[in-house]
C-alpha cells in the first residue's frame, strides 16, 4: 500500500529509479532542484526547468500541464548532491488561477519503475502561493527518504528560487516560465539502466514495513524548536514563559533559539524550513565522517558528528536538533496509525452493527473478533516501525552523548571531569533533556543558542509539577536549578567574559547560593534588603542605557571606566519579595533591554506570588523561557505538537564537579585581572 504522507513527514525510499507523477487540475510548471548537504543550489545548472529539463539524474517536462511524469534516478546524481527538490508553480502571465488557493490540490505520487506506488501527498492548505516546494528526496547515512514538503511562495518562482540560494533567482525563473509556454509537451521516457546498482544502492531499513505505516525517522536540519503549551499569549501569539510559550522564543529561539542563527552570526532560517548554518566568512565546512558500514539487514551505524557544520561542536548540535525531529515526526506516525487503527475498528463496529439480525450470534462475534484483529495487527504494524526507529535513535544517541562537549554535556559526562576554561564561548548551552511518552528510556537535549536573548524563569510554584506536595522542597529545587545554570554559563564563556549577579531579597538562598560565594566567583555578595536590590538594579539599569548609548553613536571606547561590559546574568530569587513598583519596572525593563547588550535575566519565582500585581507582570512572564525543576511535559514541538517532557539539567547527589569546575573558573577569573 502507498504511503499517505501529511506535511512535514518523510517515507523510505526502496528503489533508486524513480518515476514522480503530479496532477494539478490546470496547467502548472514542474520542475528540480539538485541541493548540497546543507540544502544550498550551487547555480541555475543544478536546476532542472522546461528550459532546460534534463540533469544527471533528473528530468523534467518542458511545458506547463495538469499532468507531468519527472524521472529520477537517484544513483546517476553528482556525488555532491544530497537533496532533491521537486517545485510547482502557476505559470507566469497566463489566463487562469493566479494562486494555488483558488485551484483543486495539486497531488503527488512517488513511484517504482514497475508502477508501485511507494509514497503520495497532496499539498493542501494552499491559498495565496503561486509557487510551491511539493516534495524533497534527501539522502541521510546512505540512504534516501522523501519527505513532504508543502512549502508555498506567494512572490512565487523567484522567491522559491531564491531560498534555495539562487542569485540568479529571478532571471533564471522568466526563463523557465518562458519555456514552459512555447516547449513541446514532452512524456519523459523511462531512465536509463544504472552503471551499477549494487554499489551505491542505498540500504533501505523498511523493506518488510507495511507501507500504511508511515515510518518518519529523519531531517537532516532542524527548523525550529519546542515551544511551551498551554496558555495561548494575546490575540493568539505565542505566551512566552508561560504554558502557552513558543520557542520562537524558547520557546521559538530568538537567541535562544537553537535554530535562531542571529545571535551566533550564522545565516537565519529561510521560509523553507532549512537552515544554513554555516558562518560568514569561513570556508565550506568539510564533510562530516562517513557512517559506518553496514551489515546487509542493519541500518548505518551511527556516528557522532553526522551532520552539516564547519566545526564538530556546530555537527554535534546539529545532529541533535535532527534527533530530536526524528523522534517527534516517528512518534507523529505512531499516534497517527493507532488513531487510523482506532477509527477503523469504530467504522468496522458499526457496519457490523447496522443489521440487528447480525448483532447477536456467531456471525456477529465473529465480525467484531475480525475487526479487533485488524485493528491489532495495523497497531502492532505501527509499533514496530516505532520500535525500529526508537532503536537506531537510542543507538545514536549513545554516540552522540559520550562525544558532547562541556556546554552540551550533562553533568555526569566525564568530559566535566577534564575541564578548562575555554577561550571562546559555545554556539549553544544545554538547559535539560526532552522525551515523550513513548520514548521514556531515550533523552534529547534541549539546547539553546547563546549568547541569550531571552531570559530563563525557574517556575518554583505548585503548576511547575502537579501533584508535587512540598511547596518548600519545589523551591529549594529550583534554586538549586537556578545555580546549576550559572555554574554552567560561567564555565563555558572565556575568563571574565561573563558575570553573575544575584538578587536575594530575604537572604533565603544563601545556602544555595554557597558554592558561588565560597568559591569567589561571583561579581559582587547577593544583594538583598531593599536597599541592596535598589542599588543593584539601578546599576544595571546605567549599563544598559550607557552601552546602549555607545552602540548606536559608534564610540563604544566612550564607556566610562567602571561599566563592566563582561556579559550578566541577573538571578533574582523569590520574586516579586522585596519589590516595589519602580523596582518592577526597572525589572521589566532589563528583561526587555538587557539582552541586545548583554544582560540577561533569571528568575526563581512562584508566578501566583505575583498575583497582586494583576496583569501589569504578564508581559515580563511571557518574554521569558519557563523551565521547572522537576519533570514537566510544558514544552511542545512545532511539527505536530506533542506535549514534550522537560527535565533540568542538575548536578547527580553527591558529587564535587561544580566544586571543581568553579575553582577553575575562579583560578582563570583571578589571572585575567
Amino acid at each position: 500500500m502507498t504511503a499517505e504522507l501529511v506535511r512535514g513527514q518523510n517515507h523510505p525510499l526502496c528503489e533508486i529509479r524513480l518515476v514522480i507523477r503530479v496532477s494539478a487540475g490546470v496547467p502548472v510548471l514542474a520542475g528540480a532542484t539538485l541541493g548540497d548537504e546543507n540544502g544550498t543550489v550551487q547555480g541555475s545548472q543544478w536546476v532542472a526547468h522546461p528550459g532546460a529539463p534534463a540533469l544527471p539524474g533528473v528530468e523534467v517536462s518542458r511545458q506547463a500541464a495538469t499532468e507531468h511524469r519527472l524521472a529520477v534516478d537517484l544513483d546517476a546524481l553528482p556525488e555532491a548532491v544530497h537533496r532533491v527538490d521537486v517545485f510547482l508553480a502557476l505559470p507566469a502571465g497566463a489566463e487562469g488561477p493566479r494562486r494555488f488557493g483558488a485551484v483543486a490540490a495539486p497531488h503527488t505520487t512517488v513511484e517504482g519503475l514497475d508502477g508501485t506506488e511507494l509514497a503520495c501527498y497532496t499539498l493542501t492548505g494552499l491559498d495565496s502561493e503561486t509557487a510551491v516546494l511539493a516534495l524533497e528526496l534527501y539522502r541521510r547515512q546512505g540512504a534516501w527518504k522523501v519527505r513532504a514538503m508543502g512549502q508555498g511562495y506567494a512572490a512565487g518562482l523567484p522567491a522559491l528560487l531564491a531560498d534555495q540560494g539562487l542569485r540568479e533567482a529571478a532571471d533564471l525563473a522568466a526563463h523557465a516560465h518562458r519555456a514552459s509556454a512555447h516547449g513541446p509537451s514532452t512524456t519523459l521516457p523511462t531512465p536509463p539502466p544504472p552503471h551499477d546498482t549494487t554499489a551505491r544502492t542505498p540500504h533501505d531499513t523498511s523493506a518488510t514495513v507495511p507501507h500504511d505505516v508511515c515510518a518518519t525517522t529523519a531531517y537532516d536540519t532542524p527548523a525550529a524548536t519546542p515551544h511551551e503549551t498551554h496558555e495561548p499569549g494575546p490575540q493568539g501569539t505565542p505566551a512566552c514563559g508561560t504554558a502557552g510559550q513558543t520557542p520562537s522564543g524558547g520557546c521559538g529561539y530568538d537567541a535562544q533559539n537553537p535554530y535562531d542563527a542571529h545571535a551566533s552570526g550564522t545565516a537565519p532560517p529561510d521560509p523553507s524550513g532549512r537552515v544554513d548554518y554555516r558562518h560568514p566568512g569561513r570556508p565550506p565546512h568539510g564533510t562530516p565522517p562517513p557512517p559506518a558500514p553496514a551489515a546487509d539487514d542493519r541500518p548505518a551505524q551511527p556516528v557522532a558528528g553526522d551532520a552539516a557544520g564547519w566545526s564538530m561542536e556546530e555537527r554535534l548540535y546539529n545532529q541533535v536538533w535532527g534527533m530530536f525531529e526524528d523522534l517527534a515526526r516517528t512518534t507523529a506516525a505512531y499516534r497517527s496509525a493507532v488513531d487510523f487503527a482506532d477509527s477503523r475498528l469504530e467504522k468496522e463496529l458499526d457496519q457490523a452493527l447496522a443489521d440487528p439480525r447480525d448483532r447477536l450470534g456467531a456471525a456477529g462475534d465473529a465480525a467484531r473478533e475480525a475487526a479487533h484483529a485488524r485493528r491489532t495487527q495495523l497497531v502492532d504494524q505501527a509499533r514496530a516501525v516505532l520500535d525500529r526507529d526508537l532503536a537506531q535513535l537510542t543507538a545514536e544517541s549513545e554516540v552522540v552523548e559520550p562525544a558532547l562537549p562541556t556546554a552540551y554535556a550533562r553533568w555526569d559526562n566525564p568530559v566535566w571531569h577534564g575541564y578548562c576554561v575555554p577561550a571562546e564561548p559555545p554556539m549553544a548551552l544545554r538547559l535539560g533533556d526532552l522525551h515523550l511518552p513513548e520514548s521514556v528510556p531515550l533523552r534529547i537535549p534541549l539546547l539553546v543558542r547563546l549568547p541569550l536573548e531571552r531570559g530563563l524563569w525557574l517556575d518554583s510554584g505548585a503548576g511547575a509539577a502537579d501533584g508535587f506536595p512540598d511547596s518548600a522542597e519545589l523551591r529549594h529545587l529550583a534554586l538549586e536549578a537556578a545555580v546549576a545554570i550559572a555554574v554552567r554559563l560561567l564555565a563555558v564563556h572565556p575568563a571574565g567574559d561573563f558575570a553573575v549577579q544575584i538578587i536575594d531579597p530575604a537572604g533565603a538562598g544563601a545556602a544555595a547560593f554557597g558554592p558561588l560565594l565560597r568559591s569567589g566567583v561571583l561579581a559582587a555578595p547577593p544583594a538583598t534588603g531593599a536597599a541592596g536590590l535598589t542599588e543593584l538594579l539601578e546599576r544595571l539599569t546605567r549599563r544598559v542605557d550607557l552601552v546602549q548609548m555607545a552602540l548606536r553613536a559608534g564610540a563604544p571606547e566612550s564607556l566610562p571606566a567602571d561599566v563592566d561590559t563582561a556579559r550578566q546574568l541577573l538571578i533574582v530569587h523569590d520574586f516579586p519579595h522585596g519589590f516595589d513598583d519602580r523596582a518592577v519596572t526597572r525589572l521589566r525593563y532589563l528583561a526587555d533591554e538587557g539582552p541586545g547588550v548583554g544582560v540577561h535575566l533569571l528568575l526563581v519565582a512562584d508566578r501566583e506570588d505575583a498575583a497582586a500585581y494583576g496583569p501589569l507582570l504578564d508581559p515580563l512572564w511571557r518574554s521569558l523561557l519557563r523551565l521547572t525543576p522537576v519533570p514537566d511535559d510544558h514544552f511542545a514541538d512545532p511539527w505536530v505538537g506533542h506535549a514534550w517532557t522537560y527535565e533540568p539539567s542538575l548536578v547527580p547527589a553527591g558529587s564535587h564537579i561544580v566544586h571543581q569546575v568553579l575553582t577553575e573558573v575562579a583560578r582563570a577569573r583571578t589571572q585575567h585581572r
